[in-house]
């Protein structure tokens, strides 16, 4: 159905004969660029973002802002909204994420260092909601984010996108503390676009394609209705080496394994779907009606980690391969199965031999002889609309209202492939269905503005002042049976107590279970009041405060003060000063999750759950009691002060910023407590006797038959030995600079050639570490290059255009794995982008080009026999090499 949505939309703006224009010399072709880049002219001396008055100049802004057009996204090789914002935003970063959980279905991207929930999203405006997507495995900065998923905004939509480098939330609301991106739709009421793209890496891999359209339509003669479609797919790619235990079981001579055995690279995205409609009436001089909305979907499949045939515990081993893990199938236990004993990276294969002969016993070497790495993916979907009404309340004041509704909803549908229940034996599925999440957001809006020519103290005084009421529902909903079933080979019996050792759930991702299943919610309030003030036509000031009240976590008040003194023609210096915070999500407070990650360079499965569910609590206790400080969950708390300088020498302009940001009671995933030793510690205190190699079940039993607790309680939690929360834990201050210089040149009459330059120098401490693990400290400080900068040549002359780009990415620290044991100081990069194009006839244009043209890859990672992966899983330019690509567009007026 949405191929064909798609192709009526394109067979639309093709052949609608309202639009079809006969430009067909290169004089009128140059006639309608030179009206396109008239109009861009203006858009980037306008914006509406971090003010209420009427939209203003950049120059005119307290505080920095980039303005980027259509152009400046869709002019590059990647299809993805979110890799084009890193590669012309520096202080914007964003990578590739491969076997990072549900990360890798949504990837989160962050502005200036901070966690992605720390930037707020807004669309015309208005906030966007959240994806239903926790970052559970972040790269350490990430960890915990739930942001929006921003690539399901097609880029051809877009009429601009503002993104304001300063804190906001005393006049948006949560989020807003590292800026502001505010993705502007289209408007015209006329005209539109086509465009088809097609490219590959340098190794082979890695193939993309995307069409799009854009199309605008009027409605009578005061409104518009304009709706843009893409639909896109891109294939996975493999960077990757042979794990070092996969290449000593070939060696040893077991076959079946896999070459590579384990896939580090980007995912396969298939069937990704993107429509956006806006739409706007006026009905008269005090009334106009506008809406937007959205719809998308996509699937997206990577991999994990590989399960080694001889080691993996729960599956095939549960001594670390000195024996084979034998499943007993009698239903008492009586079966009298060998031991597999393993010498060499070879079972012993008389045993082995016995084992599969006799129907009362079983090893999963039976149904994967190479092991297996399973495959995980999620099929996403997302929707919105934002509806409203917005004037001047007619009664000669110049009192101007906007009054809005928006209804947002995310939602993910997991999947895991090629993986097993190992309780249920030979039963197991293969394929699993493990359950998802869906984010639900809703908000109502009314905002007011009054602006005053000053005859004295002034010129000019806007004023304005708003409610907004806001609620969001995260929701868990249960996986299929078998993803989540405790099967006959671990379940505790009364005639076979002990169990035998087999891990429940679909191994590498676990279903939710249907005690976890369910929705919580929060809601809050807010009211608001903002001014700004021109003195005269050199000296502005603005101001902003903000009273919020949440039903969960309280209130909080927040405020923002800036300036701008304009000292000559060519010198202006600005400065801000404000408070934000970022209040948990609803997902964040109650989410559970089970996943696989390495614990040093150890495989385990580690949860995640609520610090308020009976297990958290009962952690929270245990550390108390043992004289640490009770975690809590509350609201981040920042301060920010930023101070530049607009000046121009000769005919380059130069914007220079310099930013200092302070977040205290930064929300964390904590690290993994130890939910077995804190049973066995109650348990001695109590003198609860118990088998010193109880598993987490069996301890649980025995505390709730002493009377201690109520295992019943603890439901979702008795598979775990250990688990993190969701908590305030450690403060960081982020410093930076942003240096933007600019200029164009003709170097002939029909030429015109824009140079841009951007740096930005970026610089994180943990000041308070609070129970932050050395690994995890360094990732917050180091993962991210200090230095991140861009050199872009763009030249126009006739029907010719072309671009160059130069990127530079400083050095940066991974611990590879999230192990501080496999430590990787990786160097500096420079990629360089070109692209060059011609309108041929009737608008009609075609480009190619290249990103990273001489195909330059990341320092290697010299622990690459460990998991597999060739490269620096994070590095901050991606590491898929060389990249081509081929574009075609066709404009109508």
């Amino acid at each position: 159905m949405h191929r064909i949505i798609l192709i009526l939309l394109l067979l639309l703006t093709a052949f609608n004969p309202i639009y079809a224009q006969d430009a067909t010399s290169d004089e009128e072709v140059d006639q309608v660029a030179e009206q396109e880049e008239d109009s861009d002219a203006v858009l980037e001396s306008l914006v509406v973002t971090g003010t209420r008055r009427e939209a203003r100049s950049v120059e005119d802004s307290p505080a920095p802002i980039d303005v980027l057009t259509s152009e400046d996204l869709l002019n590059q090789a990647t299809l993805d909204l979110s890799d084009a914002l890193r590669t012309v935003v520096p202080s914007y970063n964003v990578n590739t994420q491969p076997i990072s959980d549900a990360a890798t279905l949504v990837r989160p991207a962050n502005l200036r260092g901070l966690s992605p929930d720390h930037t707020l999203v807004l669309v015309n405006g208005k906030r966007r909601h959240r994806a239903a997507v926790i970052s559970f495995l972040g790269g350490g900065i990430a960890d915990g984010a739930q942001g929006p998923d921003i690539s399901v905004i097609p880029a051809i939509a877009l009429k601009q996108v503002e993104v304001l480098r300063d804190g906001a939330a005393s006049q948006y609301g949560s989020d807003a503390i590292a800026g502001v991106v505010n993705f502007i739709l289209k408007d015209d009421p006329s005209g539109g676009s086509i465009e088809a793209q097609y490219g590959s890496t340098y190794a082979g891999d890695g193939d993309n394609y995307r069409f799009s359209a854009n199309l605008g339509l009027p409605v009578t003669d005061q409104g518009f209705f304009n709706i843009s479609a893409e639909f896109s797919e891109t294939d996975a790619t493999s960077r990757s080496v042979q794990r070092d235990d996969a290449a000593g079981l070939i060696a040893a001579g077991n076959l079946d394994v896999a070459d590579p055995a384990q896939i580090w690279g980007q995912p396969n995205v298939n069937d990704d779907l993107k429509l956006f409609a806006n739409f706007g009436v006026v009905f008269n001089d005090f009334v106009e009606m506008y809406a937007f909305g959205n719809y998308a979907e996509r699937e997206v499949e990577g991999g994990f980690f590989f399960r080694n045939p001889n080691t993996r515990g729960g599956v095939f081993s549960n001594d670390n391969g000195a024996t084979l893990l034998v499943g007993d199938l009698t239903p008492d236990g009586s079966g009298n199965c060998p031991t597999i004993t393993v010498t060499n990276n070879v079972p012993d294969p008389d045993a082995l031999a016995l084992v599969s002969a006799d129907p009362d016993c079983f090893v999963f070497n039976e149904l994967f002889p190479g092991g297996f790495t399973p495959r995980f993916g999620g099929n996403l979907e997302d929707k919105s609309i934002v509806a409203g009404f917005r004037g001047v309340i007619p009664v000669g004041s110049g009192l101007s209202y906007d009054l809005s509704y928006s209804y947002g909803q995310n939602e993910v549908d997991f999947f895991i492939n090629n993986t097993v229940n190992a309780s249920l034996g030979p039963d197991t599925p293969t394929s699993f269905v493990p359950g998802g999440y869906t984010q639900t957001d809703n908000n109502f809006n009314i905002d007011f503005a009054y602006g005053i020519a000053l005859e004295s103290f002034g010129e000019y005084l806007s004023l304005a002042a708003g409610f907004e009421y806001r609620e969001e529902e995260f929701e868990i909903f249960a996986g299929d049976p078998a993803s989540f079933a405790i099967g006959p080979l671990a379940a505790p019996s009364a005639a076979f107590p002990v169990g035998q050792g087999f891990s429940s759930s679909s191994n590498g991702f676990g279903g939710f279970t249907t005690a976890s299943a369910g929705a919580n919610d929060q809601s809050n309030t807010a009211v608001y009041f903002d001014t700004e003030l021109d003195v005269n036509s050199r000296l502005s000031f603005q101001g902003a405060i903000r009273f919020e009240d949440f039903d969960t976590f309280g209130s909080t008040t927040n405020y923002k003060f800036g300036g701008l003194f304009k000292a000559t023609e060519n010198l202006a210096f600005r400065s801000t000063y404000n408070t934000g915070f970022h209040a948990p999500t609803a997902g964040q407070a109650n989410v559970t999750n089970i996943t696989t990650a390495f614990s040093g360079t150890v495989l385990q499965d580690q949860g995640t759950i609520p610090l308020s569910s009976a297990a958290g609590q009962f952690i929270s206790d245990f550390i108390v009691a043992n004289g640490g400080e009770r975690p809590t969950l509350g609201p981040e708390e920042s301060d920010s002060f930023s101070i530049g300088a607009v000046f121009n020498v000769g005919n380059i302009d130069f914007t220079v910023d310099l930013y200092n940001i302070e977040v205290d009671d930064r929300i964390s995933i904590s690290e993994q407590q130890d939910f077995l030793f804190a049973l066995q510690q109650t348990a001695t205190q109590n003198n609860v006797s118990f088998d010193p190699n109880a598993t987490t079940s069996q301890l649980l039993n025995a505390l709730d038959n002493a009377g201690v607790l109520n295992s019943a309680d603890f439901a979702g939690s008795e598979d775990l030995t250990s688990f993190g929360f969701f908590n305030n834990d450690f403060d960081t201050r982020t410093r930076g600079i942003d240096i933007v210089a600019s200029t164009n040149h003709k170097f002939t009459d029909d030429s015109d050639t824009s140079f841009v330059m951007v740096w930005n120098y970026n610089d994180t401490d943990v000041t308070d570490r609070g129970n932050l693990g050395d690994t995890r400290l360094r990732q917050l400080e180091e993962n991210l290059p200090s230095w991140r900068g861009t050199f872009t040549v763009t030249h126009n002359q006739g029907p010719w255009h072309a671009l160059a780009r130069a990127n530079f990415f400083g050095s940066f620290f991974e611990a590879h794995l999230d192990s501080g044991d496999l430590p990787i100081e990786a160097g500096s990069e420079i990629t360089l982008d070109l692209e060059i194009g011609r309108r041929i006839f009737d608008n009609f244009d075609i480009s190619a080009g290249v990103s990273n043209l001489f195909d330059n890859f990341p320092d290697e990672n010299p622990f690459a026999g460990v998991a597999g992966s060739r490269f620096p899983a994070t590095a901050p330019g991606g590491f898929l090499g060389g990249v081509y690509y081929f574009r075609a567009r066709y404009d109508f007026l």
